[in-house]
């Protein structure tokens, strides 16, 4: 049973995920990082079938990066990935639900103002917003240092 938890205006899914933000899922080893949500943000996520308990970033054993919000679905091959940096401090219309960039091709999915990783692909990846893709994607992840570090810091393909 999954119960909220509010932590400094972030809600959680799970009890544990304010300490560990990524856990096997399924079958296949993949490691999970869920959103780090602020609720008041919650009319800019709703309208997308955001799920906290169930949306967020899975890195697969088969080499799959794949980012969840709603209805909307990101996937591409860890071999794609060139790099990944947290960013914060976001102003709170640019961070909420999802969005395209007013200045290049990047993609938002998210769900609080505070902190979140942008990882960069060296091919554009479509989504349903833009079908000639993607150069780079921001999710506002809870654990944005362990996602850094699961991207970076992998073993070459």
């Amino acid at each position: 049973m999954l119960y909220p938890l509010s932590y400094e205006g972030l809600i959680f899914a799970e009890p544990d995920q304010r300490l560990f933000a990524r856990f096997p899922v399924g079958e296949v080893m993949t490691e999970f990082f869920a959103y780090a949500v602020d609720k008041r943000l919650a009319p800019f996520w709703l309208p997308f079938g955001f799920r906290p308990s169930k949306d967020g970033v899975s890195i697969t054993d088969d080499g799959k990066f794949r980012a969840t919000f709603g209805f909307v679905k990101f996937e591409t091959p860890l071999a794609n990935v060139t790099d990944a940096h947290v960013t914060r401090n976001y102003r709170w219309w640019t961070a909420a639900g999802v969005r395209g960039s007013m200045v290049d091709d990047g993609l938002t999915l998210g769900t609080n103002r505070r902190a979140g990783v942008c990882v960069h692909f060296r091919e554009p990846v479509p989504s349903p917003l833009r079908r000639k893709g993607h150069s780079a994607i921001t999710v506002t992840v809870a654990d944005v240092d362990g996602l850094v570090d699961r991207l970076v810091d992998r073993p070459a393909d």
